[in-house]
């Protein structure tokens, strides 16, 4: 299905033609949304992460970039997180925080925890485009299943988190619904994850809350926000979509066969070869 098995993952976030597909979207009735027996929004199906194209998933990704297929030149490209337009917006890192992110973009990455085959945590499973997500929707609990790292998430509903939580990598979820508009409060993870792209790193004091909401058929506004009072100077707000990709099944996905970075970042380092940024 043109998606590859990548180590260093490329993210595709916030874009200036994201902006103008919501806005035209503001303009969709409830009618053209799928809703549950109960009337709330019916998130489920499988979905890609900082897209605006509809159609299959080979339909989607037949350009060229990261996971595209190259059938058609024409068609939008996946970008890598290098590619990413500087409208996108910056992390607000504490300048003792930024220099360390600078630091890691440098040496492009080699501390990335997903070359180690860890769960890459939220809401950087999230965004990422390459690969598809599985959303499952019921009335009491929201199941998310992500091809990347084989990792999933279940959302339980009007909830609240437990008091004996353990630091983890992809945090604790409840959901809630506001309006047509599914809030989930993430809290408890480790320090051992990177946000988004490159070097992004957090403390344990990590907050996220997220928001799906399902503005027609083909499209839910996935909207972020990032709390961190240790590292960030205030909250970051990341804006993405994520698309139906109808008829896309989850594929097995084995990160120990197929990640060959940290074998080559050490072969590197032992012949003293310098491969960080100029």
């Amino acid at each position: 299905m043109g998606r590859v098995l990548a180590v260093l993952v490329g993210l595709t976030l916030s874009l200036p033609a994201q902006n103008a597909t919501r806005e035209k979207n503001k303009a969709s009735t409830k009618g053209s949304v799928p809703r549950t027996p109960d009337g709330k929004p019916d998130l489920t199906g499988v979905w890609q992460s900082g897209s605006t194209v509809k159609g299959s998933w080979e339909e989607a990704n037949s350009g060229p970039g990261i996971g595209g297929t190259g059938k058609n030149p024409s068609a939008p490209a996946i970008l890598s997180a290098s590619d990413r337009p500087a409208a996108a917006e910056r992390a607000p890192y504490q300048p003792w925080a930024a220099q360390k992110v600078l630091e890691s973009y440098k040496n492009r990455g080699i501390d990335d925890p997903a070359a180690q085959c860890l769960p890459p945590g939220v809401p950087r499973t999230s965004v990422l485009g390459l690969f598809p997500t599985q959303i499952i929707e019921t009335p009491k609990q929201i199941v998310i299943l992500y091809e990347y790292m084989h990792e999933y998430r279940i959302i339980p509903l009007n909830a609240k988190h437990p008091d004996d939580l353990s630091p983890t990598y992809m945090g604790d979820s409840v959901g809630r619904w506001e309006g047509d508009t599914l809030v989930v409060d993430v809290t408890g993870f480790n320090e051992k994850t990177w946000l988004v792209g490159t070097g992004t790193f957090h403390t344990d004091a990590l907050h996220v809350t997220e928001r799906y909401t399902r503005v027609d058929k083909d499209q839910i506004n996935y909207d972020i926000t990032i709390e961190d009072p240790n590292v960030l100077t205030k909250p970051w707000v990341i804006h993405t979509n994520l698309m139906l990709r109808d008829g896309t099944r989850l594929q097995e996905y084995v990160c120990a066969e197929n990640n060959l970075a940290p074998a080559f970042y050490e072969r590197m380092q032992k012949n003293g070869i310098n491969f960080q940024r100029p």
